[in-house]
Order: structure tokens, then C-alpha cells, then sequence
């Protein structure tokens, strides 16, 4: 996965030198689809080893700007389902679903636009089916993210986007009711994409 982001970066860098970044404006909404690998930290206090299945997964995101340095950025995807391995055996599935909000700064560049977020997740667990029905989770998480990224233009309005996220998701594990631990997914996404200004 790593070489494909750095084969990503040096098409983009060579793609710069022919398209010059147009500037953002308020009122602008950049538009963005881009395939994101999720990449879980996997730690728990239960003593089980849970972990879950990285996976590569679809992304859509809403950037609106305030200025041309300021935007608020909505990042969504599908519910996304994964195995549950306790010490690497699979004891089960779940799905979640991670709606997340974050304040960019745009940096003022020539040939490229990078900039940095931070801001709120909210994760939503569902269809948990562990051990069997015998354990469950918490079905609520909200956390902390944060972000960093860069829009390179390929034409007046259309960028190539390069994108790596830290969000932090967790939840509390239980066993017949009562809680045994706590689970952090706390995942670093890497994404690239296309986006499309309007």
C-alpha cells in the first residue's frame, strides 16, 4: 500500500509542474471519492488480543469554504463490516459506521495545495454478532481526529488528492452484561482520490 502512495505522489508531482493551483474562495465546495486503506491500531484492555481485519474501503467527502484558507471538511463512507479476532482466531463480525467532521487550514502554495485538520468522529456499531451473541459492544464512539493532505491540480477545477487521517474509535466490551475491557480501533486511514471543485 505504501508503494502505491508514493507512486501517487511522483505521478502528482510531475502532474503539478503542468497545472497551476487555482485559488479557493468562500464559497467554494470541493468535492472528493477516493479509496482509503484502514490500517487498525487493534489494542484492548480485555485480555482477549481482540484485533480487527484492515480493509481498503470507498470515502466521499464535502470540503465547503469559508476563505480561501478555512474549510470544513464532511468525510463518509458506508457501513463497513469486519471479522473480530480474539489472539487471531475469529470469533466473530461487526460493522461500523464513521461519520467525521474537521476544521482545515489551507496553506497558500504554488503548483499544489496542502493542508492540515482536526476535529470530532462519531462511529456507529452495528450487526455485532460476537462469540456468538455471548459478548458485545458499545454501539457509540466519539473521538478525536486528525488530518493532513494535499489537493494537486490536473485541470482548472479537478484535483488529485492525497489524504491521511488518525481517528481515534473505541468501544466498551462486555461479556453477560458486564463491561470486560475496552477496545481501540484507532485506525490511520491513507487515502488518494480525485476531487472536483465547484
Amino acid at each position: 500500500m505504501n508503494k502505491t502512495f508514493i507512486a501517487a505522489a511522483a505521478c502528482a508531482a510531475m502532474l503539478s509542474g503542468a497545472a497551476m493551483a487555482q485559488e479557493f474562495k468562500a464559497g467554494d465546495l470541493l468535492v472528493r471519492a477516493r479509496a482509503v486503506h484502514l490500517d487498525s491500531a487493534n489494542t484492548d484492555s480485555t485480555g482477549l488480543g481482540l484485533t480487527v481485519n484492515n480493509k481498503t474501503l470507498p470515502e466521499v467527502d464535502f470540503t465547503y469554504f469559508f476563505n480561501k484558507n478555512v474549510a470544513a471538511e464532511l468525510i463518509l463512507t458506508v457501513p463497513q463490516k469486519h471479522t473480530v479476532y480474539s489472539n487471531g482466531a475469529a470469533i466473530g463480525t461487526l460493522k461500523h459506521l464513521p461519520p467525521t467532521l474537521t476544521v482545515q487550514y489551507h496553506f497558500d502554495a504554488t503548483g499544489f495545495k496542502p493542508y492540515v485538520g482536526a476535529g470530532l468522529n462519531y462511529t456507529r456499531f452495528s450487526s455485532v454478532n460476537v462469540l456468538g451473541g455471548a459478548a458485545d459492544v458499545k454501539r457509540n464512539s466519539v473521538g478525536f481526529a486528525l488530518q493532513a493532505g494535499v489537493d494537486i491540480p490536473l485541470s482548472k477545477d479537478m484535483y488529485l488528492n492525497i489524504d491521511v487521517k488518525k481517528v481515534y474509535i473505541k468501544t466498551d466490551v462486555s461479556a453477560g452484561g458486564v463491561k470486560a475491557g475496552t477496545f481501540k480501533v484507532d485506525p490511520v486511514l491513507f487515502g488518494v482520490g480525485l476531487g472536483w471543485k465547484f
